[in-house]
């Protein structure tokens, strides 16, 4: 519309110029030129007006199509509200029915309940009305037993705490007796009953694994073809010995054993570098300083790589993965350490079977508790020498390289230096009990092991009527004879009993000792 009313002040512009051009040109006497002026503006208006009538139909054209367009978005909104409200309804609808369902089920717990208070109602009466009766029976039976218990006074000329006394004092000793068999019969029932799964357990898993003897020293002895060797190995002035002794940290006893050199070393490690340098030294026949130090350097790497191997060998046969490196060379390390003369790496996998074993029977992880078995003893195959316990030693490396708190806790916890958290700990301690504690598995100083089995006899011996006391099965089992004129058949079994719980507070044994007393009668007569 604006451009209309332009074109429209331009027509009126362009009349006023001609109307003034005309009446300049009228003053002038040029009426031709008025005339086309007039003819101009008349055509430069037809021309507004057409465009003027074009420019407003396409208004109303942009006009009609907005007003459809804005039908169209409100019939569209106009739907999506209409949805949004079906839905809501429908909702409420269901909500509505589960109230109601939600009514008829209060409504029907509701007369449940009364009908149920009656009931409760009734039995409560019905009790009081036996409480009473049983009341009135039991007030009946007390006056009858007062005038009994006054008859039999009467009748025996005693009273009841004078008859119960004196009736004490008769049974005193019957009592005392079966007490102590009743004791004794309560306690082993006890513990039959509650140590019967675990001992079918330990059985089972001991007999399930096969053990091996293994005796480890602190000297190794070097076999030689010959004895003009000894002093080749000794070199001039010692030098070769001295060398040797130097380089592997072992000391070579070279004395009059024929055809043989001693090597000894707490060190197994160090020891067997020594042994294998010495062999192949002996082999080649070149023994001097330089051709040790090389040797053994060889040697060293060799034991290393041979310690790596073992340890690889040892998980594998377990079926343990993912050990640190570190680990895996502590575990190679204790074929060359001996515990009390057991060897330290097959007491370890010996461990990790049994744990295997116990865990699989309780329902626990086997996997776990063979790691935690192999591991346990792994502190004491340290590189450098230190004063931390081993199984504290040992947590700490388990902690370091990345073992579960289980697996760490079980090795921690085995000898009790720190608290055990976890089922696989106990575990760990028994087996390790159970390998070291097994005959034959370690060295017992003998003069302890003979004032152990002794110790056992004379605590026998304290008590009056032993005759004899024999302690056998290594001190498993202590057989005591009494005489039969001082001992009865059930003081026999009162003396067992008090014998077994001396042994019990007094002594230090390893596993449990049976005590067994035997008691005979001999009438002896010949006939002539």
């Amino acid at each position: 519309m604006s451009e209309i009313a332009l074109h429209v002040l331009f027509g009126i512009i362009g009349l006023f110029a001609g109307y003034m051009v005309a009446k300049f040109f009228e003053k002038k006497g040029a009426s031709a030129i008025i005339k086309g002026a007039h003819k101009e503006a008349n055509t430069i208006l037809k021309e507004a007006k057409v465009e003027a009538d074009t420019l407003k139909k396409e208004g109303e054209n942009i006009k009609k199509d907005k007003i459809y367009q804005a039908k169209e978005k409100f019939l569209e909104l106009k739907e999506a509200h209409e949805k949004v409200i079906l839905d809501k309804d429908k909702k409420m609808a269901d909500v509505e029915k589960r109230i109601r369902d939600k009514e008829s089920q209060v409504s029907n717990e509701l007369s449940k309940n009364k009908k149920t208070s009656q009931e409760l109602d009734e039995k409560m009466k019905d009790y009081n009305y036996r409480l009473e009766y049983i009341e009135k029976k039991q007030a009946e039976i007390e006056k009858l037993h007062k005038s009994q218990v006054n008859q039999l006074e009467v009748i025996s000329g005693l009273s009841a705490d004078e008859a119960k006394t004196e009736l004490v004092e008769s049974l005193k000793e019957e009592a005392k007796v079966d007490a102590m068999a009743f004791i004794q019969n309560t306690m082993e029932e006890a513990k039959m009953t509650a140590q019967q799964e675990a001992k079918k357990i330990i059985i089972n898993t001991i007999q399930r694994i096969g053990t091996e003897e293994a005796v480890e020293n602190c000297v190794s002895v070097f076999n030689l073809e010959s004895d003009d060797v000894k002093g080749r190995i000794i070199g001039r002035e010692g030098r070769n010995i001295r060398a040797l002794e130097a380089a592997t940290g072992v000391e070579i006893i070279v004395d009059d054993t024929p055809e043989a050199i001693i090597l000894s070393c707490f060190d197994s490690v160090r020891r067997e570098v020594a042994r294998l340098s010495l062999h192949r030294l002996v082999t080649d026949g070149r023994i001097h300083p330089a051709r040790i130090e090389e040797v053994v350097q060889k040697t060293t790497k060799q034991i290393e790589e041979e310690i790596i191997d073992v340890g690889k060998r040892t998980v594998i046969d377990l079926g343990i993965h993912g050990l640190h490196p570190e680990l895996i060379k502590a575990i190679g390390r204790m074929k060359y350490r001996s515990s009390y003369g057991q060897n330290l790496l097959q007491h370890s996998r010996e461990v990790a079977k049994l744990c295997g074993i116990m865990a699989a029977e309780l329902g626990l992880n086997p996997k776990l508790a063979k790691r935690a078995g192999l591991l346990h003893d792994i502190g004491k195959v340290p590189e450098t020498e230190t004063e931390v316990p081993h199984a504290i030693l040992g947590m700490e490396w388990a902690e370091r390289y990345g073992e579960k708190p289980e697996v760490c806790n079980a090795i921690g916890a085995h000898h009790d230096e720190i608290e055990m958290k976890f089922l696989i700990s106990p575990i760990v301690q028994v087996c390790d009990a159970i390998s070291g504690a097994r005959p034959g598995a370690r060295r017992q100083v003998l003069d302890s092991y003979i004032q152990r089995l002794k110790d056992l006899e004379d605590t026998a011996f304290s008590f009056n009527g032993v005759k004899k006391a024999y302690a056998i099965q290594a001190g498993r089992e202590l057989r005591v004879i009494v005489e039969s004129e001082k001992v009865t058949d059930e003081k026999a079994a009162e003396l067992s009993f008090n014998i077994s719980q001396k042994i019990q507070t007094d002594m230090t044994y390893p596993g449990q000792v049976k005590i067994t007393v035997i008691r005979e009668t001999r009438a002896v007569n010949v006939a002539k």
